[in-house]
């Protein structure tokens, strides 16, 4: 097999980009484990100023409340390495000036996982998002004081997500109140599945970043096709805007302006063939135009970006462009409890903040207009903790009505013929298909983190065994809930980890000289010092191998000792089955990758029920002792 090329290593170098439900009597009944009263005004939060700016984002489909357990390895490489959001653990809590234990700690670390989770309970759950942000819009005056965002990747991350093409994630944004939103994997559906879904979102869809090609802007099958989807005015035919690049806002009497920033590497992580008509960037230069533009011709009281590009893009944007006084970033799942103030050349500053994911936290700002030029920005960013928030009976009774439609094979594949179907899910509501019960966790399962995960592991280890497959690769991504040691895994939490738009699997041939090459070029993707050239994913998961890396090294240079788990030595001219799921610039034929894990957890639990895990690939790590952004990496907790 040749030296990998270019087309062959964007295909690959994608993968490292970018809680149990119930029935629908239980689906919002408190956690079995929580037992801590909350403290006494946890989220009483009184207005200090006008406008009061409320941010979620990277729900990833999740509308029922989850456990998710934040990363211990979070490595930051050049002018990140120490900053936020590169410090994990016990160093963030200090960094933050938070308490080492209480809720503070549950929701932004690791720490004593497990314990802590069986303590406070699940986080998120639209329910209960809905009644507070009705209670922080109450502590501002009402919602007219109050501007409610979304950082995209929204619409993707569940079974029910995917069913309905993102309709079940739009709808409820309408119920919780979203005024603005951003986009990437929103992306991943069909062009014409995404029009509708910006036709049926109340709010602003809005994006800066994203543009109509110029064969398409020519094309009337693309007008035609917006004109279907009310979608007059989504794009400019001057410069070839594919939706609003930015909104005005009248807020507690001032005039804020929303600019939209777009995942830019979309079309480098994700299959260009579902958005053959747009294209994506940084575009940094085009948005210091915009804002300047902005601030000259409208004369806003404040100027914010609603982001995703990754906290470490928004930090370095922050710094170059004039005139942003905030960022509201999304992408890299980043929980930070504080904002990070950058300091312009000019004296002028910029609070960049991110709030994490999966529905876990509440971002909130109030915005102070003393006078002309003259802005205070008071941030606050509010753990989730569901069982201390009562569910919301509007919003508990549409997810309620909808996990009870049928699963309609005929339906589904009409929307997307490459899927493989499972017959036996036809005829079966939503909730009943996701609420299987198929193993006990002997630990607890979990994603996020620069290699790794547990749950990465499982995935890993079912294409091995489906395909006899000497190593697998899966995708560095940072979605996925966790599942608590000993307690049912589920198919719901199975489809957190994998459902997507094109999960369809495949097993190839790979010399041992383009493997190490790959893993190379992606680890090269995720550590260069320059943020504009992350793509800020993690590190693509590697099944049945073990390598040695350091990050700090250069292109070719980081990775060394690579073998298979059998303790042979990767040997470069020799050839290895490979097996993997979510490639970019093809389709296998494979099964689709929620399936082969399903029957992976079923076919190897023991007779106790229980998945027992022999081994984790996690790599060993050169050069980083003294990084912040690692912690308890050999053996961690919970």
């Amino acid at each position: 097999m040749p030296t990998m090329n270019k087309r062959t290593f964007l295909k690959l170098a994608a993968m490292g980009v970018a809680g149990t439900a119930a029935g629908s009597l239980p689906l919002f009944m408190h956690n079995a484990y929580a037992s801590e009263k909350m403290p006494k005004g946890f989220y009483s939060l009184p207005k200090k100023g006008q406008a009061r700016i409320l941010h979620m984002t990277d729900l990833h489909g999740q509308l029922l409340p989850v456990y998710f357990r934040e990363p211990n390895v979070n490595l930051g490489v050049g002018v990140a390495n120490g900053r936020p959001p590169h410090i994990v653990g016990k160093k963030l809590l200090e960094k933050m000036k938070l308490p080492l234990n209480g809720p503070e700690a549950y929701a932004y670390t690791y720490l004593d996982f497990l314990t802590a989770a069986k303590k406070y309970g699940k986080t998120g759950g639209y329910s209960h998002i809905k009644t507070l942000l009705d209670s922080l819009r109450k502590d501002a005056g009402g919602v007219e004081n109050t501007l409610t965002l979304d950082g995209g990747d929204l619409w993707q991350g569940s079974g029910t997500s995917l069913w309905t093409r993102g309709v079940d994630m739009v709808e409820a944004s309408n119920i919780l109140g979203v005024n603005v939103m951003v986009g990437h994997w929103e992306f991943t559906y069909e062009e014409q599945e995404v029009l509708s879904n910006v036709a049926l979102f109340k709010g602003d869809f809005i994006g800066q970043n994203v543009r109509v090609k110029d064969d398409s802007l020519m094309d009337d099958k693309y007008t035609e096709l917006v004109e279907k989807n009310k979608g007059l005015g989504l794009f400019n035919e001057d410069n070839g805007n594919a939706f609003q690049p930015y909104v005005m806002k009248k807020i507690g009497g001032k005039r804020i302006a929303v600019v939209g920033q777009a995942f830019p590497r979309t079309a480098n992580a994700n299959p260009p063939e579902f958005f053959p008509d747009w294209s994506f960037g940084l575009r940094e230069d085009d948005m210091a135009a915009l804002v300047k533009k902005i601030r000259t011709e409208e004369k806003p009281d404040a100027v914010i970006l609603l982001s995703h590009n990754g906290m470490d893009v928004d930090i370095k944007m922050g710094e170059n462009i004039a005139g942003l006084d905030a960022v509201f970033g999304g992408h890299t799942h980043d929980g930070m409890p504080r904002p990070i103030e950058v300091k312009r050349k000019d004296g002028s500053r910029c609070l960049v903040t991110n709030a994490g994911s999966n529905g876990k936290f509440v971002g909130v700002m109030d915005i102070d207009v003393k006078s002309v030029g003259k802005v205070e920005m008071h941030y606050k960013m509010l753990p989730v903790i569901t069982d201390w928030l009562p569910a919301d009976k509007e919003m508990e009774a549409y997810i309620t009505q909808m996990r009870s439609k049928k699963y309609d094979d005929k339906i589904i594949e009409a929307r997307n013929k490459k899927f493989h179907f499972n017959k036996a899910r036809v005829g079966k509501t939503y909730d009943e298909i996701l609420t299987e019960k198929l193993a006990i966790a002997d630990r607890t399962l979990y994603r996020r983190g620069n290699f790794m995960g547990t749950w990465d592991q499982v995935l890993c280890n079912a294409l091995r065994e489906e395909y006899k497959a000497d190593i697998a690769l899966s995708a560095g991504v940072r979605w996925g809930t966790s599942t608590l040691k000993g307690d049912w895994i589920t198919m719901e939490d199975v489809m957190t980890q994998c459902s997507m738009t094109y999960a369809e699997t495949y097993v190839m041939d790979m010399k041992g000289k383009e493997l190490l090459e790959m893993l190379e070029q992606v680890a090269d993707n995720l550590f260069d010092p320059d943020p504009y050239l992350q793509s800020g994913g993690d590190m693509v998961r590697v099944g049945g191998l073990d390598y040695t890396i350091e990050p700090a090294k250069k292109l070719y240079s980081r990775i060394t000792e690579a073998r298979l788990d059998n303790g042979d030595k990767i040997e470069a001219d020799k050839t290895y089955k490979v097996a993997g799921w979510a490639t970019v610039n093809r389709t296998p034929d494979g099964r689709l990758l929620w399936d082969i894990t399903r029957d992976y957890i079923l076919k190897n639990k023991g007779k106790d029920d229980v998945l027992r895990l022999k081994k984790i690939n996690r790599p060993k790590l050169l050069g980083v002792s003294d990084n912040v952004g690692l912690a308890d990496y050999a053996g961690e907790t919970g």
